[in-house]
């Protein structure tokens, strides 16, 4: 069972997932134009966001009996960065939206860093968290090979 603390971060993460996804939505058209060959690549990176999306939603409802209040200072700290990047996303041409997606990648996997370093998780929760954070860096990794590959063109 999760602290509120640890409930806000939870609530948070789902944000951050809901937003990965709407990046990925816009992206998706203007890239595939130029690398139709990555498509099934990146269709199983958005599969499993939503799958992470329905996995923070779990967690959210196994603690739903604990109280609802929520923690908005952690929200706030947490979330902060990853306004900063959301705001500069810009779809001009394809390398600047490669680039806009490696850092929302990035920004994303550190707030799940940060978000492991709470002690109010779970073992069960803190292992879901870990395998986020895997599959965040690995989808890091990927944009910014897909982005060197389009520079060498």
């Amino acid at each position: 069972m999760e602290t509120q603390e640890a409930q806000a971060v939870i609530k948070d993460l789902v944000q951050i997932t809901n937003d990965r996804i709407s990046a990925f939505e816009k992206v998706e058209g203007q890239i595939w134009e130029s690398y139709p060959d990555i498509k099934s690549e990146y269709d199983k990176m958005i599969s499993h966001t939503k799958i992470m999306k329905n996995e923070l939603i779990n967690i959210l409802r196994e603690n739903e009996n604990q109280s609802s209040e929520d923690s908005s200072s952690v929200l706030g700290n947490l979330h902060s960065t990853w306004i900063d990047i959301k705001s500069a996303f810009n779809i001009d041409s394809v390398n600047s939206t490669l680039e806009s997606v490696i850092s929302e990648e990035e920004s994303a996997y550190k707030t799940y860093e940060k978000a492991l370093q709470d002690d109010g998780f779970s073992a069960e929760t803190k292992s879901v968290l870990a395998d986020h954070l895997y599959h965040l860096k690995q989808s890091h990794k990927q944009f910014t090979e897909i982005l060197a590959y389009s520079k060498k063109k």
